[in-house]
């Protein structure tokens, strides 16, 4: 048990901080081969952070493994099974075209078809966020839809390359059936040594844009970390999306610490009619890279968003907090600030204009 706490906390927190810059929007048709070097928050081999960060000391490093290795949580997990609602390729089919609609896969994983298309943001299928298929956090519910049940698919982006954000096994089914994967520099060698062509994936900077037709795909800063293994931390980067598409405005934060960062987003591209929201995983030992829920709906403020979607929680236990605790606080938050937020359960098929509100939760205490 204490082997597996121990690669847990490795695997999974990091407890990485690090520092950094900021960059000008750019065009990605401009700068596909960009070297890793012209990114103005990439020195010495290794990308950083716009607001400077101190380094955990070896002691605090310490205090945290000895908390996952002695420390008894309180329902990390639940009891029961979750709500789920069953999707299939025919009802994805049937959703209109002149429409947005969101499906919500667990984590942060989120479905999207806009304009007739196709798109994943960070699918991670796997049943345990882990490099081991038998050891690591697992998953509390299956997925909605199996990949092999997806239909084609346009483009997958990806935040930043964490086990639970980007999932091998997932993205070598993907290859086949995706056209496009939209990837933060570095990323992309992950993607090409799992079999994906180089003509399949385009690589961001920060503040780097896509525009296909009338849709325009950002790529935007976090406060966050990188990394796989023992040796590769922060050698790719991590950031969050911006899409405006079909009359609508949505936000993706991937996973972050709260910074200034979001009001500069919320300035160039907000208002968000959607925002998806790190919601889970945090914690007063590694505050700068996970959002407490006051700061999620804080950073939803700062972008200027209508309404919010609390993502990054009730899939994996990945804190000390119970499952449930993201969502209760966030709720009292949002509440407190006059945020609309939406709540929908895992599978269920919804629109920014036609949000979910129920505290499915409350059910599974």
């Amino acid at each position: 048990m204490k082997l597996k706490k121990l690669l847990k906390w490795a695997l999974i927190t990091g407890a990485v901080i690090i520092i950094g810059s900021c960059a000008v929007t750019k065009n990605i048709e401009a700068n596909i081969v960009q070297p890793l070097e012209a990114s103005e928050n990439y020195r010495d081999g290794k990308f950083h952070n716009a607001t400077p960060k101190s380094k955990p000391s070896f002691g605090e490093m310490m205090y945290v493994l000895k908390r996952y290795i002695t420390e008894k949580k309180i329902d990390p997990e639940p009891k029961n099974g979750l709500p789920i609602q069953q999707v299939t390729r025919a009802q994805l089919d049937a959703l209109s075209d002149d429409e947005l609609h969101l499906v919500k896969l667990g984590h942060s994983s989120i479905l999207i078809k806009a304009n007739g298309e196709y798109w994943l943001i960070d699918p991670v299928f796997a049943d345990r966020a882990s490099p081991f298929s038998f050891l690591g956090p697992k998953r509390f519910q299956p997925t909605p839809i199996t990949i092999d049940e997806l239909p084609p698919i346009d483009k997958v982006l990806i935040s930043h390359n964490h086990y639970d954000h980007l999932d091998k096994a997932a993205i070598k089914k993907l290859i086949g059936k995706t056209k496009q994967f939209l990837v933060p520099m570095g990323v992309e060698g992950d993607l090409q040594k799992w079999g994906a062509d180089k003509s399949q994936v385009t690589r961001f900077n920060w503040w780097q844009e896509l525009k296909v037709g009338d849709t325009l795909f950002a790529f935007t800063p976090s406060q966050h970390f990188s990394g796989r293994g023992l040796g590769d931390g922060n050698t790719t980067l991590w950031g969050s999306w911006v899409i405006q598409t079909a009359g609508k405005s949505l936000y993706f934060s991937g996973d972050s610490g709260y910074f200034d960062g979001f009001k500069k987003i919320g300035e160039k591209y907000g208002p968000f009619d959607l925002t998806m929201i790190e919601t889970g995983a945090y914690n007063e030992d590694w505050p700068d890279v996970h959002m407490f829920p006051k700061e999620s709906v804080q950073a939803h403020i700062d972008l200027r968003g209508v309404t919010m979607l609390p993502i990054h929680n009730s899939t994996f236990d990945l804190s000390f907090h119970p499952w449930y605790e993201p969502l209760k606080r966030v709720t009292v938050e949002a509440e407190a600030q006059g945020v609309k937020l939406t709540t929908p359960i895992v599978g269920e098929v919804f629109t920014v204009d036609k949000a979910s509100d129920g505290a499915w939760w409350e059910k599974y205490l």
